[in-house]
């Protein structure tokens, strides 16, 4: 995860149009889901102006564009809907903080959609963006995938109540499925971070600390994007809008609750790896501890007989002991006496 830098917008006035991220696909994409309890078209169209036939109708219509770099195709989705420049300043902006506001006319609310990379390795982050009006539901994606494709289903099939209701059960769905995404990458972190935990209390490797510090970051951001989803599922329980009906506050409910369940999740894996660091710094400081006490007790061995050597290393003409015919063998017997005596009496310490 890499910092984000915010200094591009510096020195630009309120509403100004300017993409603001990663481009992270070619081509955008805009597909139109219009429907009601009795019938269903879908379409691809390849400007925005074709949506505009969906601002007044009876049905429900749901705009999907992939692809949010075109600064023109914002503005041109401005026109058409009118939406407020700080809005589309919002939706090209892909590194702020979840929010949302309430227009009046619509609500707008900016959500991070989180998903596992293809080898499952790191976790990727993309900005959503929904508009939620009267009789319509615009999300907008960095990225061309598949993630709204369970409520695509549902609204084929007309399985549960979404064909039955209005737009904002529609936000409801889109918004309940982000959040369930997240449960999917803590399931796949709590895993890495158990085996994590395994291996630095088996064998502690220098390559475990990376592998921590990467843990940590992915748990910080996401941490940083939940926290404030909860607060925008739990302004809109208050009902304070017009947009969010009475009968759709329940499930809102339901979905703040999940959002508590995963920031408790999240507060425990901070807790799991602070204690994984702390494992890992204690193996390492007592794998330098053994290897410290190894090297103390053989100085403490050599050092007596290290002593002996060297005073009959010294060049003096007058030393007895160098006239006697066994000397040499006694010494060596001193010196392996020495040694025995010590090794008993560190174990007798239980040193080793």
């Amino acid at each position: 995860m890499k910092v984000k830098k915010f200094s591009k917008r510096a020195g630009l006035s309120p509403g100004t149009l300017l993409h603001v991220g990663e481009r992270k696909v070619d081509d955008i994409k805009i597909s139109i889901m219009d429907y009601d309890d009795a019938h269903l078209r879908e379409m691809d169209v390849d400007t925005v102006e074709a949506c505009g036939q969906f601002t007044k109708t009876d049905s429900i219509t749901w705009i999907n564009i992939s692809g949010i770099h075109d600064v023109d195709m914002i503005q041109k989705l401005g026109n058409c809907f009118y939406l407020h420049p700080l809005v589309l300043e919002d939706v090209l902006n892909t590194e702020q903080r979840p929010k949302m506001d309430d227009y009046d006319a619509y609500l707008f609310l900016s959500l991070k959609m989180v998903y596992p990379d293809a080898d499952y390795q790191t976790i990727r982050y993309e900005q959503i963006s929904l508009i939620v009006g009267p009789s319509y539901v615009i999300s907008l994606q960095e990225v061309e995938k598949d993630v709204f494709d369970a409520v695509r289903e549902r609204i084929r099939h007309a399985k549960g109540h979404i064909r039955k209701k209005g737009s904002d059960y529609l936000a409801y769905a889109l918004i309940d499925l982000v959040v369930d995404h997240y449960f999917k990458i803590l399931e796949e972190l709590g895993e890495k971070i158990e085996t994590l935990q395994d291996a630095v209390i088996e064998n502690p490797e220098p390559s475990s600390l990376a592998v921590i510090q990467t843990l940590k970051k992915e748990v910080l951001f996401l941490r940083k994007s939940i926290w404030p989803l909860r607060e925008i599922v739990n302004t809109l329980t208050r009902g304070d809008s017009e947009l969010i009906h009475e009968d759709i506050i329940i499930y809102l409910r339901d979905v703040y609750d999940h959002t508590i369940q995963i920031i408790d999740t999240i507060e425990t894996f901070r807790d799991m790896l602070s204690g994984t660091l702390d494992i890992y710094l204690s193996n390492m400081s007592n794998r330098m501890n053994e290897v410290m006490k190894v090297l103390t007790i053989m100085a403490s061995i050599f050092i007596p007989m290290t002593f002996i050597a060297g005073i009959y290393g010294m060049n003096f003409k007058y030393m007895p002991e160098l006239d006697w015919a066994w000397s040499y063998p006694v010494l060596l017997l001193v010196l392996l006496g020495i040694f025995l005596a010590m090794i008993f009496w560190f174990k007798q310490k239980k040193w080793f």
